[in-house]
């Protein structure tokens, strides 16, 4: 099948959107699919406001159309509601092609947590965006559910992967040396923005290192009020493998993630889960004793420090980038 995706969300960010994009690419090119991206490499690109590292594609429905139709894909996929994939639905509209979208990101909230945005607005304009596809694909079966009860159609809860060949456990006292943490170490990993609430974890009353690991918008003021935290910056590959892996407990404050791909990379490297009981935590985790979830994150960041290594690795096995395309794959199938 020749199948194309079109994203806002792309190299250089990192994160979830991207990273599950390319993992699914990959798996597809692996089984013998044709892979076609349209993303904002080769447009012209302006910073995003409150968030520069994020770039908008300047773009036309019209330039779009004609990427799609030199393309002439069996089957297309709108992975972002940004620029690209606005101009994406149009064009598809216009030349009578089916095609899926995607919902990886609980934009009204983040947009709340920017501007005095109503919820019910956002949400109109992104179930109109996302009804006129034959499916959407979301994360959990929480998230679904939130969709379906406001008026979104065709959803599809499309699970997430993990690298288990890079994400396994290591020494971890031989790690917490190296990197010079006084144990326990108390991890997060991913955005620094306002959306993810950071704030929550890195207040709490914790014994031993608080670690961040990443970047954005929010990360030099965090640094100035909280100069007891190791932030270690973005990092990738086994770096990031090796600082999941000196963890005691990797901590999940957000509150609208709508699934959270790192919480599967610390659950790969043997570390339990502490995290608020909210969509995206309540999925992956659910009832596997792999991560402590309660309202209380400090006293669920206590207590996830009992849990067995074990129990993480073997909750993490469930999860497969395999699995992830499969279901896409179908969804496809079906809109072709």
């Amino acid at each position: 099948m020749k199948i194309l995706i079109i994203t806002d969300a792309w190299r250089p960010q990192v994160n979830g959107v991207v990273r599950t994009l390319e993992h699914v690419a990959a798996e597809l090119e692996a089984a013998g699919h044709e892979i076609s991206m349209i993303t904002p490499a080769g447009f012209f690109t302006l910073p995003m406001p409150t968030y520069p590292e994020i770039r908008l594609s300047l773009v036309t429905s019209a330039g779009i159309r004609r990427r799609i139709e030199a393309i002439a894909p069996d089957h297309t996929h709108i992975a972002t509601e940004g620029p690209l994939g606005i101009a994406a639905r149009k064009a598809c509209m216009k030349l009578g092609r089916t095609f899926t979208t995607s919902y990886h990101t609980r934009f009204p909230e983040y947009l709340r947590a920017r501007a005095p945005v109503p919820l019910s607005l956002t949400y109109t304009w992104l179930r109109r965006f996302h009804n006129a596809g034959a499916a959407c694909l979301v994360a959990t079966k929480s998230i679904a559910n939130d969709l379906n009860e406001r008026g979104f159609s065709n959803v599809t809860a499309w699970t997430r992967g993990v690298d288990h060949a890079l994400f396994f456990p290591r020494d971890r006292k031989a790690l917490q040396a190296e990197f010079g943490f006084k144990p326990p170490v108390f991890l997060n990993v991913g955005r620094m923005a306002i959306e993810k609430n950071l704030e929550a974890f890195l207040e709490l009353d914790l014994p031993g290192t608080k670690v961040v690991v990443g970047d954005g918008p929010s990360r030099k003021s965090l640094e100035r009020r909280f100069p007891d935290v190791r932030f270690l910056g973005m990092l990738s590959g086994e770096p990031l493998a090796q600082a999941y892996c000196a963890a005691d407990v990797f901590v999940f404050p957000s509150l609208t993630d709508t699934f959270g791909n790192v919480l599967l990379e610390a659950l790969a490297c043997g570390v339990p889960v502490a995290a608020y009981p909210v969509p995206g935590p309540l999925d992956v985790i659910d009832d596997s004793g792999a991560g402590v979830l309660d309202n209380d994150l400090g006293k669920a960041a206590l207590e996830a420090l009992d849990i067995p290594s074990q129990k993480a690795l073997e909750h993490a096995a469930k999860f497969t980038w395999d699995e992830c395309a499969r279901i896409f794959l179908e969804a496809g199938n079906k809109a072709a």
